[in-house]
């Protein structure tokens, strides 16, 4: 990983776009899906695929890999659709999202798609997963060779089974182990505050012996420094609150939890695609 220049931002804002323009397409072309938590979580995962990620789409198994976990399957769009902007498929796979016989589940299956690092849908799963493999690399003291990345949504932190990954990784001070929480403050039923209320939610994560940075999931410049500060740390697991936008980049569908769960419609999505195609950098 490396200092970001102006120049660089500004290629990462491009495909962060773009990015976010195929998620739409490929949720109208499949009439269900999510559309808020992939809107938002564009630009931290651009950064993670084409800055920070250690990794090789030409040889995705490569064993001394980064582990990127994704806990919240359901933003599987944003997945999917990094994943192929970096090459590791064909960008025209996007349009098969949730249909027959598509490596493109509405959920990401690790049966179908070998270079994933986990399947993923049931919440609160994902960072068990996560501590487990970062366990395993101090066990075989290559903790110093790789970073386990956790993706997590704030709304599964209603599931006690996240509490106890968050103990476990505290416990045996994995530093390898960096989650990153997508603070959007909404869930399918409404705002996280008004469903189960997380705050003070920096406090719980410290708690449990966690090095906890906030910072605005939005930000290249700062997602990067505070992703460099978390490698640096050497005594425990660290934890990222990244405030976001849900559905960023498009007004309609900003902060509105109602979006959470649904697809645009062909003339939403003709709406969004204008927007996002509009953008100045």
């Amino acid at each position: 990983m490396s200092f970001l220049s102006e120049q660089k931002i500004v290629e990462l804002s491009r495909k962060a776009n773009e990015i976010r323009m195929s998620i739409i397409q490929m949720l109208v072309e499949a009439k269900s899906g999510h559309t808020a938590g992939p809107l938002g979580m564009a630009d931290i995962f651009t950064l993670f695929y084409f800055h920070i990620l250690k990794h090789n789409p030409k040889n995705p198994l490569w064993e001394d890999r980064d582990r990127l976990v994704l806990s919240n399957g359901h933003i599987a769009p944003v997945l999917y659709a990094t994943m192929a902007h970096a090459g590791y498929f064909p960008v025209s796979e996007l349009k098969t999202l949730r249909k027959f016989g598509s490596r493109l589940q509405g959920h990401p299956h690790r049966e179908y798609m070998t270079w994933l690092e986990n399947s993923s849908g049931p919440l609160g799963s994902g960072l068990s997963q996560a501590v487990g493999m970062a366990l395993a690399d101090k066990i075989d003291k290559k903790d110093k060779d790789r970073f386990i990345y956790c993706f997590m949504s704030d709304g599964e932190m209603d599931e006690g089974n996240t509490w106890e990954a968050i103990m476990l990784a505290g416990k045996h001070r994995l530093r390898n182990l960096i989650a990153i929480v997508d603070r959007n403050n909404i869930q399918i039923e409404g705002y996280t505050e008004d469903v189960m209320p997380l705050e003070p939610f920096h406090a719980k994560w410290k708690s449990f012996n966690w090095h906890v940075i906030e910072v605005s999931g939005h930000d290249f410049k700062f997602l990067n420094e505070v992703i460099e500060e978390a490698q640096d740390i050497y005594e425990k697991p660290t934890v990222i609150i990244a405030h976001t936008i849900p559905g960023k980049g498009v007004k309609a569908f900003e902060r509105d939890y109602r979006w959470h769960g649904k697809p645009p419609t062909k003339e939403e999505g003709q709406m969004a695609l204008k927007e996002l195609k509009n953008v100045r950098f």
